[in-house]
């Protein structure tokens, strides 16, 4: 009876140590870094490059693109993100989810269009 009690108690604190980790890795998803994006839109292509840094849920950064420069806020909850920036008065915004080194998503550019993005981090 006692070598079965432990061999239950150590499984149970197996399944334990390897749900907190799990735990852990989810919210240590970590954005820092320069994102490689590929844009579809209704008016062609594009390939703008993020260079984000995550610290905790707030995002900041810069985007280089089509339209020039400019800087980047954001949110983060889980895998689930939120980055703007604004040019020549119109805010866009990007909304999607990252797994590891990917990310997907939908585009607004200020209510002027729509599009979807994929992008790998470097």
């Amino acid at each position: 009876m006692k070598k079965s009690n432990f061999i239950v108690m150590f499984l149970i604190a197996l399944f334990l140590v390897a749900g907190a980790a799990i735990v852990q890795a989810a919210d240590k998803m970590d954005l820092t870094g320069k994102w490689n994006l590929s844009v579809t839109t209704p008016s062609g292509p594009g390939a703008p490059v993020f260079t984000l840094k995550q610290d905790g849920n707030k995002l900041t950064g810069t985007y280089k693109g089509y339209f020039g420069e400019a800087p980047v806020t954001g949110t983060v909850k889980g895998n689930s993100f939120e980055m703007k920036y604004t040019m020549t008065g119109v805010t866009t915004v990007y909304k999607g989810k990252v797994d590891g080194k990917k990310m997907s998503g939908n585009i607004d550019f200020g209510g002027k269009g729509t599009g979807t993005f994929t992008g790998n981090k470097e």
